[in-house]
């Protein structure tokens, strides 16, 4: 090889000869080539009792999870055709044989209609029943056989631990059937409804959430539901280790009136409150001050009386609702939702404030209007 070639040039004869040895190799003989045979798979042993448990959950649950397309309208630009398209995906769960899927309501929220596709990938229009948008909830109806409907499993959210495992099963980003594992990592958190409304008693976890999980189920490790996932805490918008589910006690308590009355009927005292800034500026006690009692309602048969203003321009003290049922009420959300908890008909026991006096009142509740 001549001294004078450049280095870049003896690396490529260099390379050019590796290759020459490698085509000489390939031309060989078969009886002369090296053993190639793929190698011995080493046995794994049983599995951890922990991953059957995980195989065990998702096998006996995922039938009854459901995928939800939400349909939009959209016009055709040169006809005055209108079609449905797919605006956005979410998860939900077989609640009954009668076909009502449970979902959160923020995932067919301004939409035009709905198709759940069930585990074994058949589809199905679904009717709206009913909608609870203060808890995020809505319940859907497919018709199918009832063998494709197997109702989930419902467990309690009342006695739950921090540090007890849970699975979330869901459809995230689209990708159907999808199992993720974490444990309660808190509980009694609030997060905010598509309404503005506190939903309270939130389970904290850190299964992974991610979008298109929404309305899927939060499971304990016996495979029962202990909650609906609905959202994230995630500055990117994906799954930060921060996930909320609706408590099961609550779905358990809300969705039965939904199939029954197709909304949530509430219950009602026939009172206003007044705004927020009320009990600061007039020094009242915690609780919500009564501006309004509807005539002929149940407040106002029960003797309460609401703030106004005198003859003279002064203020006339009204009445503070203080607890519900011995259940302390700091403000028109906790009023509304200690009401929830009741129907219409139900007797209750105020605790009332007026003029630094405290008293107890019976009041049966009516059904509200809106």
């Amino acid at each position: 090889m001549p001294s004078t070639l450049p280095i870049a040039g003896r690396r490529l004869l260099l390379q050019l000869g590796a290759l020459g040895c490698l085509s000489a190799a390939a031309g060989l003989p078969a009886a002369a080539r090296p053993e190639a045979a793929p190698r011995a798979v080493a046995p794994r042993g049983p599995l951890a009792a922990d991953e059957l448990n995980n195989i065990a959950v998702f096998k006996a649950v995922s039938p009854s999870v459901v995928n939800i397309t939400a349909l939009g309208v959209e016009r055709d630009f040169f006809s005055p055709r209108v079609t449905q398209v797919p605006r956005g995906t979410g998860t939900g769960f077989v609640w009954d044989e009668a076909g009502h899927i449970v979902t959160n309501f923020h995932v067919i929220q301004e939409a035009s209609g709905a198709r759940v596709t069930l585990s074994d990938q058949s589809s199905h229009k679904a009717s709206l029943v009913g909608v609870f948008p203060d808890r995020d909830l809505a319940v859907l109806k497919i018709e199918a056989p009832r063998g494709k409907l197997p109702p989930i499993a419902l467990g309690t959210s009342k006695d739950l631990q921090v540090g007890q495992k849970v699975y979330a099963l869901g459809n995230p980003f689209g990708l159907d059937q999808t199992l993720t594992t974490g444990i309660v990592s808190a509980l009694n958190r609030e997060i905010e409804s598509v309404t503005r409304r506190t939903i309270r008693g939130a389970i904290q976890t850190d299964a992974a959430i991610n979008p298109g999980n929404s309305g899927g189920p939060l499971l304990d490790s016996a495979g029962r539901v202990i909650g609906v996932n609905t959202s994230i805490y995630s500055p990117s918008g994906a799954s930060a280790g921060i996930g909320f589910a609706i408590p099961v006690d609550e779905v358990n308590r809300i969705v039965p009136r939904l199939i029954r009355d197709g909304r949530m009927v509430r219950p009602a005292l026939g009172v206003t409150a007044g705004p927020e800034n009320m009990g600061r500026a007039l020094g009242l006690p915690k609780g919500v001050p009564l501006v309004g009692v509807a005539p002929g309602g149940p407040a106002q048969k029960a003797g309460l009386r609401p703030f106004a203003r005198g003859a003279q321009g002064g203020i006339v003290a009204g009445d503070v609702i203080q607890a519900i049922d011995d259940t302390p009420v700091a403000d028109l959300d906790d009023m509304l939702t200690e009401l929830e908890r009741h129907q219409p008909g139900d007797r209750v026991s105020l605790t009332l404030w007026r003029a630094g006096a405290v008293r107890k009142q019976a009041v049966v509740l009516a059904e509200s209007e809106d």
